[in-house]
């Protein structure tokens, strides 16, 4: 992958650490800084960086929806101490919990540093994080220097990972970046279960082409050409969704209501008017692995 697909040489691109550090320290909206420093307080001695992503990223007003944050910590044992929710997380990552904070709901995946920075680069075993972090986010709280440093550091694998896993994938786009990224986003919703409408990760990319110009043009220059693409896409496809279930499964030990929240976020994205059966909460580990298949069959998860 070179670099001429994506810019004409004549004038020096800053590097992809440089922009996504300058991407992680854009501001937010205060209560979204808040909110992070009240999440790492929860993990004192632990904690090394919250980030803020997702669709909440994009919006002006955040009453009534649900934030998203990542929080890195230093090890699982550090923040947990000995037990399920230590076992759980270096299991299966990543725990998943709810939060709120000055009246904004939230929820919160937590991995640690080597994790954080494994699952962002190409030996990842699912889409997950990469698919994420590719996308913008915000760097909203750090221990130090060190650990913002590291931070940077993992994001910016992410979207060399991202292009080299689906420009194999874009035979015929032309040279055009903007179909590199749009197939690679394409491709990573593919590989989770997803209740998002068809065509939502196309708009990803609409929503600011330029930023994904200049992140394309600067992570062309470390992105690597995936060997065998199309058999780790249909390995990704076979594991993102077996382990959808999975974490979602296990988030019902550690996510009040989780089978609540998850008919409100299949309802948001798919329009669907889906209820959930006061059987379901009672067991909302067999709640789940219920209604998510019979949900993927239908078509509204995909």
């Amino acid at each position: 992958m070179t670099a001429g697909r994506w810019n004409d040489g004549l004038s020096i691109e800053p590097s992809l650490p440089t922009l996504v550090a300058a991407e992680l320290a854009e501001p937010v909206d205060p209560r979204v800084s808040a909110m992070a420093a009240a999440i790492a307080a929860e993990y004192p001695g632990a904690a090394r960086a919250v980030l803020f992503y997702g669709s909440c990223l994009r919006e002006a007003g955040l009453d009534g929806l649900m934030l998203d944050f990542y929080l890195v910590v230093s090890s699982y044992r550090a923040a947990y101490g000995r037990g399920w929710f230590a076992f759980a997380n270096k299991l299966v990552p990543p725990n998943v919990f709810p939060f709120a904070h000055q009246g904004l709901a939230a929820k919160y995946a937590v991995l640690s540093e080597a994790d954080f920075l494994r699952e962002n680069g190409p030996e990842a075993g699912t889409v997950s994080v990469w698919a994420r972090f590719a996308q913008p986010s915000r760097l909203v709280w750090a221990a130090d220097e060190a650990a913002r440093e590291t931070a940077v550091a993992a994001v910016a694998r992410a979207a060399p990972t991202l292009l080299g896993f689906a420009l194999p994938m874009t035979e015929g786009a032309g040279g055009d970046p903007l179909a590199v990224w749009r197939r690679g986003f394409e491709l990573t919703y593919d590989s989770e279960l997803r209740a998002e409408r068809k065509g939502r990760s196309g708009s990803i990319v609409d929503t600011d082409p330029e930023r994904y110009a200049r992140f394309g043009a600067a992570a062309s220059r470390l992105a690597v050409a995936a060997p065998n693409a199309d058999r780790r896409w249909r390995r990704f496809r076979r594991k993102g969704k077996a382990m959808s279930l999975i974490r979602l499964a296990k988030a019902t030990t550690t996510f009040a209501g989780g089978v609540d929240y998850l008919a409100w976020k299949i309802n948001r994205h798919a329009g669907t008017k889906l209820v959930v059966k006061p059987w379901q909460r009672r067991w909302p580990i067999l709640g789940a692995l219920t209604l998510l298949p019979r949900l993927w069959r239908r078509g509204v998860i995909r």
